[in-house]
């Protein structure tokens, strides 16, 4: 038979374990600090990536696509559901490992234009689990008619253009990716389509 704990003792415990994970989290942002700190004020930490003549494979449309609306107009309410989606064209047969890289492709080239325009936003939806959703597409036409109407909606919506070096014709429109964004916004361009 279990014993059932007075409520004081079940009080001490939640204070002292809230306790024990404050001073633990406040430690650990000290040291983390304290690293910061040891950076010399004269040098520069860059996290950009070289680009190299493989990580050419794929190009966003950002000079010949359609312009951006105001990214950072998108504002998710407190515990508002936000996605990503990715139209994936069909018609092409990728492999699925080809279809794997191409979405990898269009989820960056999203995450990096909203982490300079609306990182708020980019937050948001990391905090509430990054979702992202893969649909059916059919055409290149019907995946710049999705890109046109995200863009029009203040939308980030990026097209892949694929290079030609494997299984793809130079010059290929493969994926678009749309968000992340509040769920509803998202569905008004492509809640008609299936998922993958």
């Amino acid at each position: 038979m279990s014993k059932i704990l007075p409520a004081s003792q079940i009080i001490t415990s939640l204070l002292l374990g809230t306790a024990s994970a404050a001073i633990g989290f406040y430690l650990g942002r000290r040291q983390s600090t304290q690293l910061q700190d040891r950076i010399p004020s004269d040098t520069e930490v860059s996290t950009e990536v070289e680009e190299t003549e493989d990580d050419e494979d794929d190009d966003e449309e950002d000079d010949e696509g359609i312009a951006d609306g105001d990214l950072a107009a998108i504002t998710p309410g407190l515990a508002e559901a936000c996605k990503m989606v990715l139209v994936v064209r069909t018609d092409l047969k990728m492999t699925a490992g080809k279809i794997s890289a191409q979405c990898g492709h269009a989820t960056l080239a999203c995450y990096k234009a909203l982490v300079k325009e609306n990182p708020k936003l980019v937050r948001h939806w990391e905090r509430t689990g990054q979702a992202k959703i893969a649909l059916k597409g059919t055409s290149e036409e019907q995946l710049l008619e999705l890109e046109a109407i995200a863009k029009s909606l203040n939308l980030c919506a990026r097209s892949i253009v694929d290079a030609g070096r494997t299984q793809i014709e130079p010059g290929t429109r493969t994926v678009l990716a749309i968000g992340p964004a509040p769920v509803q916004l998202i569905n008004e361009v492509t809640g008609s389509l299936r998922l993958l």
